[in-house]
């Protein structure tokens, strides 16, 4: 796995959560994390999670940080096990970096004091399995009652917080490969 810190700010709408849109713009094929600051606005028709179509619950923050992981060797139900493998090493390293903020974990979702802090799903495209799991950095706007890394957290880099949080994953994840190859089959 490849990770990537895209240090120009984009918005992420939801249609950046697409096959190869790592590969397209950035050059970097196969399995890839990338991390990139910028507003989040997805509209209902980007949303990929049919919950929120359904209750109507469009994404919006004014600054975000945004990671985005394309797998093509992982199944759907893998790919779910990774999303909630990045959700929780986040609050991991929450918890280790900033230990006076109690963070909470919800499924896929970060809470601190009752606010949520972050916003995730996983998919599966024609030729992957994909990731989107979001950091609020200024929850200005937000249509929930949201904290932010900045102001709630206490992070006071995020690229610094982001790289370490892609090589802390990306090396799990290796960690998982090697575990799989190191054992003896039994019969």
């Amino acid at each position: 796995m490849q990770t990537i810190f895209i240090d120009k700010e984009i918005k992420y709408t939801g249609a950046e959560l697409a096959p190869h849109w790592i590969y397209k713009n950035f050059k970097i094929p196969g399995n890839v994390i990338a991390a990139f600051v910028g507003e989040c606005e997805v509209n209902l028709n980007h949303m990929v999670d049919i919950e929120d179509v359904i209750n109507n619950e469009p994404i919006y923050s004014k600054k975000m940080l945004n990671i985005i992981e394309e797998n093509f060797d992982s199944t759907l139900i893998e790919t779910v096990y990774k999303q909630r493998l990045l959700v929780t090493i986040t609050g991991e390293l929450i918890e280790k970096n900033y230990p006076a903020v109690k963070i909470k974990r919800s499924g896929d979702d970060l809470f601190v004091n009752d606010k949520k802090l972050s916003v995730s799903i996983a998919t599966k495209s024609i030729t992957s399995t994909l990731i989107h799991f979001g950091l609020n950095i200024d929850a200005a706007g937000a249509p929930v009652n949201a904290a932010d890394l900045t102001v709630d957290v206490g992070v006071k880099n995020i690229k610094e917080f982001a790289l370490e949080l892609l090589n802390t994953y990306k090396e799990e994840i290796q960690d998982i490969k090697f575990a799989t190859s190191k054992v003896r089959g039994v019969i």
